[in-house]
């Protein structure tokens, strides 16, 4: 099993000027992105580790609504070892999430919220937060991004003038698609689960018009479990 410290290597940013976005995504080897509906279902000891390093890395985690819902999002943190590694580089302990929702279709009770260890950031339209956002004032930050959609590049600037440059996304697949149709993915991690799902699990990318848009490999890691670990940086 490949190790934290072996982890962080492998995936290690170079620089952080300039904003990145990175994908994490898990897929069967049919391509299958849930089991039962969800996505962690698929995972792995390495998987889950793998997510922990990026996250660490990461000054802000960027996860759709649909995600948040189905995978049962509560207080993202990564561990004391890891907050050390965020320190010697002046990050600040945890790293930021932020969940996007076009229509705030949220709980102000969801354990997203109720169990975060830093307040959230909700991205969506300057519509809905006029017509709702006052009701996520005590457990998140609202921002609006976009008239009647939530515009993915102006997002991103707002995420910059806060010193969020180093961007994780982890999902779900409308989102990917999202951001891969704006040019606006540079960096996917995938991990490959030894398992053949069948049923009518989607892929990682929906929505996104067909395209033939070139990544490069940069990196592959294997595990004693027969997963394999895939890091693409775009060309």
């Amino acid at each position: 099993m490949p190790t934290h410290s072996e982890l962080f290597d492998a995936y290690a940013l170079h620089g952080r000027d300039g904003t990145r976005v990175r994908m994490n995504f898990v897929s069967s080897a049919d391509g299958a992105v849930t089991l039962g509906g969800q996505s962690g279902a698929l995972g792995g000891d390495t998987d889950r580790e793998l997510m922990q390093v990026l996250r660490a890395m990461a000054d802000v985690v960027l996860v759709g609504a649909g995600t948040v819902r189905a995978e049962g999002y509560g207080g993202l943190k990564v561990d004391e070892g890891d907050v050390e590694w965020r320190r010697a580089r002046g990050l600040d302990d945890q790293p930021a999430l932020a969940v996007l929702s076009g229509r705030l279709h949220l709980d102000p009770a969801d354990s997203v919220f109720t169990e975060a260890v830093r307040a959230p950031v909700i991205v969506t339209t300057d519509a809905a937060a006029a017509a709702d956002g006052r009701r996520f004032e005590s457990v998140a930050t609202v921002l609006a991004c976009g008239e009647d959609e939530v515009d993915l590049a102006a997002m991103l600037d707002a995420f910059a003038r806060r010193g969020w440059t180093q961007v994780l996304c982890e999902g779900g697949p409308h989102l990917f698609g999202a951001l891969l149709q704006a040019d606006l993915v540079d960096e996917v991690c995938i991990t490959l689960a030894p398992r053949f799902v069948g049923g009518e699990a989607g892929r990682i990318v929906q929505g996104a018009a067909e395209a033939d848009r070139r990544f490069h490999l940069a990196g592959v890691v294997t595990d004693d479990e027969g997963f394999v670990f895939f890091r693409y940086v775009a060309s």
